[in-house]
C-alpha cells in the first residue's frame, strides 16, 4: 500500500495536471482556470470505498492541513469506520434502497450480513456532529415507492441534510440494466421529495438543484429566524478543524453553517441556478425519453 503522502502529492498532481489541459480551450475563463489549479475541495467519492482505506484519517487531516475540505462518501456498509472517522466537512451515507430486498438489487453488496451492517452503519451517524447527509439516487420503478421505509431510515440516522436526486443514465453496461425509462422527471424527483417531507418530523424542503435533477431536504435546525442556512463557512470549518485537532474540542454542524442565497432555496424561479452565471442550452434538444 503506497504511503498517505505519497496518495496525497498524486492526487494534487493528477488533478493540477487534468486543469491544465483545458488551458487555451474555447469557453474557459482565465479566472476559472486559475481557481481550479488551486484546489479548494476534495470529493473522497464515485470509484470504491474511501472508509476502506486503512489511512483515512491521516489523508483526511492532510487535505485539512493544505486548506481543502473533504465531502466522504460511503455506503454504509462499515459501521466501525464511520465511528473512528476524524471530522469532515460533510459526511454522505448512500442510501440506494430501504428494503433488503431492493437494496441487495441496486446496491448487490458483497457481505451477507449486509443489511446489519448498513443499519449499524446509520446507527453510528447519528453520533457525529459535523454534517451529515443521506443520499438518495431515485430510480423509476426500483426505489421510488418505499416512503414509509424511507422515513423510518431517517428517523434512525437523524441526518442533517438529505440529498435526493433522480439518477443519472450513463449509457449501456454489462454491469447495469438501467435504461433512460429509469430516469425520473425533475418534477416526478420533486413529487417524491414532498411525499417524504410530509412523512419526515423537523424536517423541510431546503433547496433545489433543477439542472442537476436534486432536492434537498434539511433539519429545520438550519432554518434561523424563516431563512434557511444549509450552505457551509469553509472558513470558518477550517478554523474548527485547526482547534479541533490541537485540543480535540469537538464542534457542530450549526458552527460553520453558512445562509443560503435566495436563488438556491426551494421555490425560486431560479430553480437553483446562480444569476450570475452563464447558462448554455443546446440548440437542438434531445429526446431523453419524455423527461
Amino acid at each position: 500500500m503506497d504511503d498517505t503522502n505519497t496518495v496525497f502529492q498524486g492526487a494534487l498532481d493528477n488533478h493540477v495536471g487534468l486543469i491544465k489541459q483545458f488551458k487555451g480551450v474555447p469557453g474557459v475563463k482565465a479566472e476559472r482556470l486559475a481557481e481550479g489549479l488551486e484546489p479548494q475541495h476534495c470529493a473522497l467519492s464515485l470509484v470504491g470505498e474511501p472508509i476502506m482505506y486503512p489511512e483515512i484519517n491521516k489523508f483526511i487531516e492532510l487535505l485539512h492541513g493544505k486548506g481543502i475540505s473533504s465531502f466522504l462518501v460511503t455506503n454504509a456498509q462499515f459501521p466501525d469506520a464511520i465511528s473512528n472517522l476524524v471530522p469532515v466537512t460533510q459526511l454522505y451515507v448512500s442510501i440506494d434502497a430501504s428494503t433488503k430486498e431492493s437494496l441487495k438489487k441496486i446496491d448487490r453488496p458483497l457481505f451477507k450480513d449486509f443489511l446489519e451492517r448498513f443499519i449499524d452503519s446509520l446507527k453510528a451517524l447519528s453520533a457525529k456532529r459535523q454534517r451529515t447527509v443521506y443520499r438518495l439516487t431515485l430510480v423509476k420503478a426500483w426505489n421510488t415507492d418505499e416512503l414509509d421505509n424511507y422515513a423510518k431510515l431517517v428517523s434512525l440516522g437523524k441526518p442533517d441534510f438529505i440529498e435526493i436526486m433522480g439518477v443519472t443514465y450513463c449509457g449501456e453496461s454489462k454491469a447495469s440494466s438501467l435504461t433512460m425509462q429509469n430516469v425520473p422527471c425533475h418534477e416526478e424527483v420533486v413529487h417524491f421529495v414532498k411525499q417524504l417531507t410530509d412523512r419526515l418530523d423537523e424536517y423541510e424542503i431546503a433547496s433545489e438543484h433543477e439542472h442537476s435533477n436534486c432536492i434537498l431536504i434539511a433539519n429545520t435546525k438550519f432554518k434561523v429566524d424563516g431563512e434557511w442556512w444549509t450552505w457551509i463557512d469553509y472558513p470558518k470549518f477550517h478554523q474548527l478543524v485547526k482547534v479541533f485537532n490541537e485540543s480535540q474540542k469537538t464542534f457542530s454542524a450549526e458552527d460553520y453553517m453558512a445562509k443560503t442565497p435566495p436563488w438556491a432555496v426551494f421555490g425560486a424561479k431560479e430553480q437553483g441556478f446562480d444569476p450570475v452565471e452563464t447558462r448554455f442550452f443546446r440548440k437542438k434538444q434531445k429526446d431523453i425519453g419524455g423527461c
